[in-house]
């Protein structure tokens, strides 16, 4: 009973992270990033702002979910270590969602104390913008294992993968390559708003054009080709998979990428609004999730009898086979 408290905990601490990082991106989109000023983790120098703007509602407010969040995954990393014994999945995943929790903390925190934010367009907030966009993929990535691990999962055993293994680790990184491109693109977006499709093409191919504006293009061309590729094997897996977890995430991996690519179209033709961010933001979140629970299924440890060599691979995708 007390593990399966624990479980559904685990998992509505990953729902609220979600909508954190989509709090955090209205905070960018709307130019409130610099509501408190430059102080951390005061507020324009006060614990509670007096008679605050709306930008500094906006940002405070943000503070205190990511707070709250720290709170929660603090509280998960506890309960995982009295809730099970030394060297479960479980332990891991809860130590590795509180590392990344802080560090997503200090992130947040540099923006600020370094003022990268609100119009600023300098290289130091673009590069910080990316670190922080692949520290929330980490930590999503933690907090969903800790929930897949908690709910009966196994570990992990990449080890022997093959080609499985490099198919699937690729997929992976071309996903964190999508995020990056796609957090500068979206901050590029906020920064130099076009009235139009050819006007954002004229400033796309300009040689004097901003680096975040040359750079904006870039995102839907990665997100195509790495899209489609996880579209792809993703539906090898589901093919060749009788029935089982990684059958499921596998199908769901295929509609989320379809979905996210039809969204980054309909992104670009409305030019951009903050609401439509919000939405390929969350989008991009749950086809990263998916992926990680789709390694996790696929790659789940299974004791092999000492006459098993760890070269046969009977369930790759290449050779046929049948995946659990």
């Amino acid at each position: 009973m007390q593990n399966a408290r624990f479980r559904r905990f685990t998992w509505g601490v990953l729902v609220y992270n979600l909508g954190v990082i989509l709090f955090g991106a209205y905070v960018r989109a709307t130019g409130s990033g610099a509501g408190c000023g430059s102080h951390w983790p005061l507020c324009n120098g006060e614990v509670i702002p007096r008679a605050p703007q709306i930008e500094t509602i906006i940002e405070f407010t943000h503070r205190m979910s990511s707070g709250l969040s720290l709170l929660l995954v603090i509280w998960l990393f506890i309960w995982a270590f009295r809730a099970y014994p030394a060297g479960h999945a479980v332990r891991l995943g809860a130590g590795l969602s509180l590392l990344f929790t802080i560090t997503e903390a200090l992130v947040g925190a540099g923006l600020v104390l370094f003022r990268w934010t609100a119009d600023d367009t300098s290289t130091g907030r673009a590069i910080s913008i990316v670190i922080h966009l692949l520290n929330t993929f980490l930590l999503l990535a933690s907090l969903a294992l800790t929930g897949w691990w908690a709910s009966g999962g196994k570990r992990i055993q990449l080890r022997g993968s093959g080609m499985d293994g490099w198919m699937l680790a690729l997929g992976t990184a071309g996903a964190l390559l999508i995020g990056a491109s796609g957090a500068l693109a979206a901050l590029g977006d906020t920064l130099f708003p076009v009235q139009s499709i050819a006007e954002g093409i004229r400033q796309d191919f300009s040689s004097t054009a901003h680096f975040l504006i040359r750079l904006r293009i870039l995102h839907p061309m990665i997100s195509i080709i790495v899209g489609l590729y996880l579209a792809v094997l993703a539906g090898l897996i589901a093919y060749q998979a009788s029935t089982g977890d990684a059958k499921r995430f596998a199908r769901m991996l295929v509609g989320l990428v379809i979905v996210q690519l039809l969204a980054g179209f309909i992104n670009v033709l409305l030019l951009a609004p903050w609401w439509m961010q919000l939405l390929h933001l969350l989008l991009a979140d749950l086809v990263w999730i998916t992926l990680i629970l789709l390694m996790a299924a696929r790659f789940a440890w299974t004791p092999q009898p000492r006459s098993v060599s760890i070269n046969s691979n009977p369930t790759s995708i290449l050779g046929g086979g049948e995946i659990n």
